[in-house]
């Protein structure tokens, strides 16, 4: 297996290899969790010495199995947590190094959970008879085709349109490590489909397609689009995917839903709602600094925007985003400042950052220059703008877009419980005003009495989450007149 992790590494550039590597220094998480296979003689202070060796290069122990033991021998299997996949390396030729210990094998346990895939499709029926063939098949099923020919929207009674989504990608920017295509971005789409289905109760379907063309996009969707009851897109680099969207949105009577935009926006407003309680300061008067002019920064910074936010700086790779740069695409000149400068110049005395950008690009001395009580939001994943460990005297408040810290941005907060009540209504459409009632019914959930600056958002296995936001959804598409149920 770790054939295939050094295979992966040389595959990746050598920025994307830099910033995994530097993961070492980060807390070890499951995402690179091993199994170990070992053998060793049967004798005192034996185990002790693999777990020693492990302890010294950082692994984090998980489980030790005993699966046979002799007279002269004990095979065991020992899980371990790393960081990185070079720590994973470390982790191995550690044990690898003692004398009278033997590697038998050693098991990646994220391909292992990977492997054959995570989704399946199952009957809802059983067929035990001729009669249950005849029925649910020819010639039966003949009936049901003719009812929906008459009547269209007899498809949401009769099928499985009425809580099935598509989930459409072209493989352009899968999570942080670009254009991997079609193929390589099946893996992320089926866990898509897997969250619908385990939060929310919806059957989602990955549609990885092999173009990266915006007009052959469209018109495929349009063509799967009977299908489904809904659309959510995932995963296409900008600024494409701002056109693919608002298009399929003008053409189709379906809701359209741009996860990697709306998602993060309206978890990071859910966050940044809680987080503004805690330090006592207003949205309408606070300066915000948005790092990474992407599809998400550019869906934060408009989402806050609706929701009151007066002061807002985006910035990119080159700086704060400005009136006199050549450069902006339409898209960043919607949000161009008079102010210029670098991340740097954008962050003294601001109260906020919210970045969703690159590993590392803020520095503790960037954070010490904000304003008092700052609130950091670091949300690149997997290694933030800045670790938190690096600040948590200096914040606040500390978020990141990952599980072993508090304060996750995580969108199964949103995506989940936005299609939920968009199904349940028959939302033709997905609305500014449903995002914003999306994001505070997340932040609801977080009474005055559990908020803290390491609980600003409810966590992702919280059960209500997805009634919540489901709930608060089909309430503003009832007011906005695009609920057709």
């Amino acid at each position: 297996m770790l054939v295939l992790l050094r295979y992966f590494l040389a595959r990746l550039s050598q920025a994307r290899k830099t910033a995994l590597l530097s993961m070492v220094d980060l807390t070890p998480n499951s995402s690179f969790s091993l199994t170990i296979r070992l053998q060793l003689p049967n004798r005192a202070g034996m185990l002790a010495n693999v777990t020693q060796a492990i302890a010294s290069v950082g692994g984090n122990f998980d489980q030790i199995s005993l699966l046979e033991r002799t007279r002269q021998i004990s095979l065991r299997e020992i899980t371990v947590d790393a960081a990185s996949i070079e720590h994973a390396e470390r982790i191995v030729q550690a044990v690898k190094s003692l004398p009278d210990v033997k590697v038998l094998d050693v098991y990646d346990r994220t391909f292992n959970l990977h492997r054959g895939g995570k989704i399946s499709m199952e009957s809802k029926i059983s067929i035990k008879s001729q009669a249950d063939l005849a029925m649910a098949y020819t010639p039966g099923v003949g009936r049901i085709c003719n009812a929906i020919a008459e009547n269209p929207e007899q498809a949401y009674a009769l099928t499985i349109k009425h809580n099935t989504v598509a989930i459409v990608t072209d493989g352009s920017a899968v999570l942080g490590l670009g254009n991997l295509g079609a193929a390589a971005s099946l893996p992320v789409m089926e866990g898509k489909a897997m969250l619908f289905k385990e939060f929310a109760g919806i059957d989602a379907f990955p549609i990885c397609l092999a173009t990266q063309d915006t007009d052959t996009i469209i018109e495929t969707v349009k063509n799967i689009a009977p299908v489904f009851g809904g659309v959510n897109l995932e995963d296409i680099s900008a600024p494409r995917c701002f056109e693919i969207e608002a298009r399929l949105r003008q053409e189709l009577d379906i809701p359209v839903f741009h996860d990697d935009q709306h998602g993060t926006a309206i978890v990071s407003l859910a966050a940044l709602i809680n987080s503004l309680k805690l330090v006592k300061k207003s949205l309408e008067d606070v300066r915000i600094v948005i790092n990474g002019a992407g599809a998400a920064g550019v869906a934060i910074a408009r989402l806050l925007r609706k929701a009151g936010a007066k002061s807002i700086l985006l910035c990119d790779s080159k700086g704060i985003i400005c009136t006199s740069r050549p450069d902006l695409t339409p898209t960043k000149q919607e949000f161009a400042s008079t102010k210029e400068g670098s991340l740097v110049n954008a962050l003294e005395g601001a109260d906020v950052f919210l970045g969703v950008s690159a590993p590392g690009v803020v520095s503790p001395d960037m954070v010490r220059s904000m304003a008092k009580d700052p609130i950091v939001m670091a949300m690149a994943n997997p290694i933030p703008e800045i670790q938190p460990e690096l600040v948590s005297e200096d914040v606040a408040v500390m978020a990141t877009g990952r599980s072993d810290y508090p304060n996750q941005i995580n969108n199964v907060l949103a995506f989940p419980g936005i299609f939920r009540g968009a199904l349940d209504c028959r939302a033709a459409a997905i609305t500014t005003h449903m995002y914003l009632e999306a994001a505070s019914a997340i932040a609801s959930l977080v009474s005055s009495t559990d908020l803290d600056r390491e609980h600003i958002i409810p966590s992702v296995f919280d059960k209500r989450v997805v009634t919540a936001v489901a709930g608060a959804v089909q309430q503003a598409a009832r007011q906005d007149g695009v609920a057709q149920s």
